[in-house]
């Protein structure tokens, strides 16, 4: 079955290729890829180590342009460091020291436009998220 093509589309068609406009090549003309979230996942490791590692990444995303980064550290539930009574719980337990550690860092607050510390501090929360402030161009 053949269909006629109306008047019209004939003079859409006579239109758009005598048109001088350019149409959006999209294998020459890439878009400028936008990270929205990226995860982290600090188990096992160790405060000092956690940190490091914490301050690469969001130096590396901000750089990225990548607008939240999502910070597994767990609960601390099963940290040894809970019983001690000669360790601070608040210190030794990456939940809580990577948050203090960022804070403390100015050239890494600078870089961040919210910490949520209300899943820091929700004791069902093994995670917390941070946004990024955006790169002013």
């Amino acid at each position: 079955m053949k269909k006629k093509i109306s008047q019209k589309d004939k003079k859409d068609w006579l239109n758009f290729i005598n048109s001088k406009k350019k149409i959006f090549d999209k294998d020459k003309e890439k878009p400028i890829e936008k990270l929205e979230e990226k995860i982290i996942d600090l188990h096992g490791h160790s405060l000092d180590n956690a940190n490091i590692i914490i301050d690469d990444f969001i130096q590396n995303c901000f750089k990225q342009k990548v607008n939240k980064i999502v910070v597994i550290t767990g609960k601390g539930s099963r940290s040894k460091n809970v019983d001690d009574p000669y360790k601070s719980r608040d210190l030794s337990i990456l939940k809580y020291s990577v948050p203090n550690y960022i804070e403390s860092k100015k050239y890494l607050m600078n870089k961040i436009k919210e910490i949520n510390y209300n899943q820091i501090n929700d004791i069902y929360f093994g995670s917390f998220e941070i946004i990024l402030k955006k790169i002013k161009e």
